[in-house]
């Protein structure tokens, strides 16, 4: 199947079960499946990280009543970004996968539950961002960046020419940046 065929149809995989206390899942997806409202209920999912600079989604509610809380963080799909925005995208899904849900009045109804990561296809921006998260922050199980990135191809099907060469050098300026900023502070 090509990536435009592929791009047609709903894709949501599972790349990490427990992610946090609570047992979320952390999905890798595209766009169509951000928008498909019963595919997401079906698999609890009540956040997106939406990660393509070129693809706005609208507001969505669930039949259960939930409205889906949607985070969108830019990033250009090949050259043009740079390490401390892929950072930031990292840290941004730390925060939504460990944000609570509280019930407010002046806030739409909200539950927790799982969180999907998506750009257009899923297949560069996304795959980069997640491998990067496992990798910094679930170092126990992916001590190796190259551990969660081969982790993340087999979850969602990719072949070595994904992600994209630009996107697995902002993956390395990061954790350049990273291992710089831990020796300057002694963590």
């Amino acid at each position: 199947m090509t990536e435009e065929e592929e791009d047609r149809l709903p894709v949501l995989l599972p790349v990490l079960s427990d992610i946090d206390d609570t047992g979320k899942t952390l999905f890798i997806g595209n766009a169509v499946a951000a928008n498909d409202a019963d595919l997401l209920l079906r698999n609890g999912v009540t956040s997106t990280m939406n990660l393509a600079v070129n693809v706005e989604m609208p507001p969505l509610s669930l039949s259960d009543g939930t409205v889906l809380r949607r985070t969108h963080i830019g990033l250009i799909d090949g050259p043009g970004n740079i390490a401390q925005h892929l950072l930031g995208a990292v840290l941004v899904l730390h925060g939504i996968i460990n944000q609570q849900s509280p019930g407010k009045a002046h806030y739409p109804p909200h539950r927790a539950g799982n969180v999907l990561v998506h750009c257009r296809g899923g297949r560069s921006r996304s795959a980069g961002t997640i491998a990067l998260y496992l990798h910094l922050f679930r170092p126990e199980r992916f001590p190796a960046f190259e551990d969660a990135l081969l982790h993340v191809r087999m979850c969602r099907g990719l072949d070595e020419t994904q992600p994209q060469a630009a996107m697995l050098d902002l993956c390395q300026q990061v954790l350049v940046m990273n291992k710089s900023a831990n020796k300057a502070t002694g963590i």
